[in-house]
């Protein structure tokens, strides 16, 4: 199936929360830096549920959710707008944040979305993204869903180097002020603690933090 059909599917079963070792490891990078920013303007694009929606709230922020999935959309609150992140409906400079949140292992032109990403973003803003590790396509993980009847499902992964996202970041006038590597959040997991035996402890998600020009 497309990734569109595949979040299409996934919806019915998927939570507004960060419901998996790897998404509870980006978030405890990403959420503290995004509170420390305190965004008076906020987008997330690649909302999803709205995980970071609610978290953008309570930072202060007037936040907006973007997403091509209308299923996806109806699982979160707050304002959402369905649309595409090659061609966002908002005017330059919009946004004193934009996040967007483990959606760039969805994007085949990662040069063409982080322009779009720079360019709703203000003078002086901010562009924190997170991706899946290049550890992924070096060991083959696969990223899989199930739907209500139980079945599984898999969403192919468009692999970047960290290397290709600090040429499309730079190529888009952005300035790299931060890079993360998070591993699994240390936690009574037995998911957590087979993975460390099969294949010990690298970064699962990398989060870069980079800003706009005065």
């Amino acid at each position: 199936m497309t990734t569109i059909d595949a979040y299409e599917r996934w919806a019915e079963t998927y939570p507004p929360v960060a419901h998996n070792p790897v998404m509870r490891a980006e978030q405890s990078v990403v959420e503290p830096l995004l509170r420390r920013l305190c965004p008076r303007r906020a987008i997330d694009v690649g909302t999803g549920s709205g995980r970071y929606l609610s978290i953008l709230a309570s930072a202060g922020a007037r936040a907006v959710g973007v997403d091509l999935s209308r299923a996806m959309l109806t699982r979160s609150s707050g304002t959402r707008i369905c649309a595409d992140a090659y061609s966002l409906p908002f005017r330059r400079g919009a946004f004193d944040l934009v996040n967007a949140s483990l959606m760039a292992g969805d994007i085949a032109d990662l040069d063409a979305w982080i322009r779009e990403l720079a360019r709703v973003a203000a003078a002086d803003g901010h562009v924190v993204y997170s991706d899946f590790h290049p550890t992924w396509a070096e060991f083959g993980w696969r990223r899989t869903f199930e739907t209500a009847d139980g079945r599984s499902h898999d969403i192919a992964i468009q692999p970047h180097t960290i290397e290709q996202h600090l040429d499309a970041l730079e190529a888009a006038g952005l300035t790299v002020r931060a890079i993360r590597e998070p591993k699994l959040v240390s936690e009574r997991d037995r998911d957590v603690e087979r993975f460390r035996r099969k294949w010990g402890d690298p970064p699962v998600v990398v989060v870069f933090h980079a800003t706009t020009a005065s």
